[in-house]
């Protein structure tokens, strides 16, 4: 099947927008400064991504899904422009499924996967990537443990043997453990002055209390510094399964000749380890006007984060909330939250909005940064577009923009072999089938605005949201 390139950025919120924005306003030589500057900028984007949706079925390819002689699916686009492979794969379970007491040990096992394995202790093990020329890389969000490979065709085998390595016999030598423990530590120690960490911790432990969600998804210092060699061995053996594994391929090979190459990578694995899925969260009742934590720190400025209880992906209307959310202030200065926050008042940089999703649960977080004498009156003006947009829902170039936006350009993101393949393991994840790729513009365009305003009194409910802020705010009592 021939489909079109689309990319998970919807989730990212706001960063892609506001690149985006400022490379516009500097090319086009717009102001967007003030209504009029706005609404230039809001066409601008409204124009490019039409063309951009319009030429998108000259960037089609070709999916196929596979099963290797051994068993394990994937995903493969086959692409002969250059001589190059990238490889995306995960598999279920995160920092959410941490142990108690052992909080950081996903994202500590991820970081050494690399340090070391088999025979080649972390400096062979590094020279032999770059002998034939692999890229080779680990990381945990709360869901799930993830890496990716990118490589040449000629060492396509050679860079699996390494891949295979990290996740079969891991050396987790003490002084690496050691080394990447006082990194970790440091690095917690420092995101303990950072209001927006701090702000964001405060968030999850709040909004999901003592759901696995509200745990710290980087660790604690005294769980990283409690992690020992068999914590690290015994999370690899029931973590790397058969059947918690997504995959795609995309790069300068066959289809006989990736299958071969999945099962040398994992047809080692177990098939199935076992582990117990995370729960489901239940979010706490409601409360008129909501909860407001204040967290004290001596900083000039204050951080804040109002989150309600969102949707997660599989849901029916996830793209009735994406349209929401871009109009709320997920897309940057066109945003209403930017508009009424910056533009009009001139009360911070920036106020902006995103969907967040997790396996079991989802939330819808606005946030700002100012000064800790304005940090009141934004929040005041960000609680009171949520109630806007849920009683009176959006207007109909508000919904003609946002689907303009969100059908046009993502494809911008999807630049390489590694961007395609990320987008096509992520659509796995997410329980997507590959023919979504055709219905995924008619999916959007499909959105009214009663969509838009039914999503918006869901989501954007204030008796449930939940109010973190960071520094010496003015003005702003704390609930608890």
């Amino acid at each position: 099947m021939r489909f079109l390139f689309w990319d998970r950025a919807h989730r990212r919120g706001s960063a892609d927008s506001r690149s985006l924005f400022a490379s516009l306003r500097a090319s086009a030589g717009v102001d967007a400064r003030g209504p009029k500057g706005r609404r230039a900028v809001i066409g601008i984007m409204a124009a490019i991504a039409a063309v951009i949706c319009s030429a998108l079925p000259a960037f089609a390819i070709d999916i196929k899904t596979l099963t290797t002689p051994g068993g394990i699916k994937l995903w493969l686009v086959e692409d002969r422009t250059a001589p190059v492979i990238a490889m995306s794969f995960s598999f279920e379970g995160g920092s959410a499924q941490d142990p108690a007491g052992k909080e950081g040990l996903a994202q500590l096992t991820a970081s050494l996967l690399d340090q070391g394995a088999g025979t080649y202790d972390a400096a062979a093990f590094k020279r032999r990537q770059e002998d034939v020329a692999a890229r080779l890389s680990f990381g945990v969000s709360v869901d799930r443990f993830g890496g990716t490979v990118r490589m040449l065709r000629q060492y396509r085998e050679e860079s699996v043997d390494l891949l295979r390595l990290a996740l079969t016999e891991p050396r987790f030598d003490a002084e690496s453990i050691r080394r990447l423990q006082r990194q970790f530590v440091s690095g917690l120690k420092q995101a303990e002055q950072s209001p927006s960490s701090v702000a964001n911790r405060t968030l999850l432990k709040a909004t999901f209390g003592q759901h696995v969600y509200g745990r710290p998804p980087d660790g604690t210092v005294a769980g990283i510094e409690a992690v020992m060699a068999d914590d690290l061995r015994m999370q690899a053996r029931r973590q790397f399964a058969r059947d918690r594994l997504h995959l795609a391929i995309v790069g300068d090979i066959t289809a006989e000749e990736a299958g071969a190459l999945v099962d040398r990578a994992f047809g080692t694995l177990p098939a199935t380890t076992g582990s117990p899925d995370v729960p489901p969260w239940t979010p706490a009742p409601d409360r008129p006007g909501g909860r407001t934590l204040v967290v004290e720190r001596d900083v000039p400025q204050s951080v804040a984060l109002i989150a309600t209880p969102g949707i997660k992906r599989d849901d029916p209307d996830w793209y009735a909330a994406t349209v929401m959310n871009h109009v709320l202030g997920g897309g940057g200065f066109s945003g209403r939250l930017m508009n009424e926050v910056r533009e009009k008042r001139g009360l911070a940089y920036g106020a902006y909005s995103r969907l967040s999703t997790y396996r079991q649960a989802g939330l819808l977080i606005a946030s700002v940064g100012t000064a800790n004498e304005r940090v009141a009156e934004s929040v005041k003006i960000i609680r009171e577009q949520l109630a806007l947009l849920a009683k009176d829902g959006i207007t109909e170039d508000e919904l003609a923009n946002a689907k303009a936006y969100l059908k046009g350009s993502l494809a911008l993101t999807l630049d390489s072999t590694s961007s395609i393949a990320g987008l096509l393991h992520s659509m796995q994840v997410d329980g997507l089938p590959p023919e979504h790729m055709t219905r995924r513009n008619e999916l959007i365009d499909r959105v009214t605005l009663d969509d838009v305003k039914r999503m918006a009194q869901r989501i954007l409910r204030l008796d449930a949201s939940v109010t973190v802020v960071v520094g010496k705010p003015q003005g702003i009592a704390a609930t608890e």
